[in-house]
């Protein structure tokens, strides 16, 4: 069986270095091996607005900055079909049909959604469609029966329930109408979670600890400069940590052995690199103006791919249009066999009246 394959983002700011080494460069892969049938990216506006109501122009200004993001990154829209979430009105028809099969209980146990509503602070101000966004997220999957779901470590535990919520569909309704999804992680586990340049757990636009696709060299380099490192390596002669160190964990999901040959040859590769800084005589500055250079050499193109798309914007969106036409389709013969297996087919019961 060929892979049917979808990803998404919500278009709540500019994509960052976190969703490519997360999700678009395992995109990019995929998107030249021969063994899937269909291939959709989805942005996720409609789920972008359960926590940005008050702010929709936010949303739909960050629509075409998305979708520039992933065509400047290498996304080909030959080969992928990139859409508008809202689009698809059957998505929200599914969504409704999901929610019958999820208990409130269940959503709030989501480690994702708890660590979200936590960072967002929510508590009695949760709106109940952030809440109900994992369910949102199955229908999107299962709308178009894909099968093959490229994700960060922290989107597990959506996946997971999207899988519960097939097997409730496809056991409560006595037939196997949806696909059981199965995540694809980035090979390198240091890709799957990238923290913030600050630290933080996770790189996140609403924290402001990001480095985005788009940035300047001179804005790369400032927010490379001011990463975290370790705070007790105060003199280049101290040893260092290597866990938790920012730095170190960039390295870990861009660094290559040819990094090491144009921009820093004196080591061979980064383990050579972290032997040293624990063993002392090897200074913050110097591990930080490598990683920018390694950082500065991948992004350079993809922003100046970015210059050159932003001159025709309406192509940008009239693609984006035309894709949201052909997806819906797809969409709406997955909900006829959906009310077909529930007994709502009320068309063909007229049909055997007439």
């Amino acid at each position: 069986m060929k892979k049917i394959i979808l990803t998404a983002d919500r278009p709540t700011g500019n994509l960052h270095i976190g969703h490519y080494v997360g999700s678009i460069a395992n995109r990019l892969k995929l998107q030249e091996q021969n063994d899937y049938e269909k291939y959709y990216i989805m942005i996720a506006d409609t789920q972008a607005l359960t926590d940005n109501a008050d702010n929709v122009d936010k949303v739909k200004n960050n629509i075409i900055q998305v979708a520039i993001d992933y065509l400047s990154a290498g996304i080909d829209p030959n080969k992928v079909e990139i859409f508008i979430q809202s689009q698809v009105p059957e998505l929200a028809e599914m969504t409704m049909y999901f929610m019958n099969l999820v208990t409130v209980a269940r959503l709030t146990r989501n480690p994702t959604v708890k660590d979200e509503i936590k960072q967002r602070g929510f508590a009695n101000s949760l709106p109940v469609g952030f809440l109900c966004y994992p369910i949102s997220q199955a229908a999107d999957i299962c709308a178009f029966n894909a099968n093959c779901i490229p994700v960060g470590e922290d989107q597990l535990p959506m996946l997971e329930q999207a899988r519960e919520i097939v097997r409730s569909f496809n056991h409560a309704y006595g037939k196997e109408v949806l696909t059981l999804p199965e995540p694809l992680l980035p090979e390198n586990e240091a890709c799957r979670r990238l923290p913030g340049i600050d630290g933080g757990l996770k790189m996140s636009k609403s924290a402001g600890n990001c480095i985005y696709l788009k940035d300047e060299p001179e804005e790369i380099k400032r927010k490379v400069m001011s990463a975290y490192t370790d705070p007790n390596h105060i003199k280049i002669s101290d040893p260092g940590k290597v866990e938790g160190n920012v730095v170190f964990k960039y390295l870990d999901a861009f660094a290559t052995d040819e990094s090491f040959k144009k921009f820093l040859p004196e080591y061979k590769n980064l383990e050579e690199l972290k032997a040293h800084y624990r063993n002392g005589g090897l200074g913050d500055v110097k591990i930080k103006l490598f990683l920018n250079n390694v950082l500065q050499e991948l992004l350079a193109p993809i922003r100046e791919r970015r210059k050159a798309l932003e001159k025709d914007i309406d192509s940008i969106y009239k693609m984006l249009f035309e894709n949201g036409k052909k997806v819906r389709k797809i969409a709406g013969e997955t909900i006829l066999r959906m009310k077909e297996a529930m007994g709502l087919d009320y068309e063909k019961l007229l049909k055997k009246e007439n």
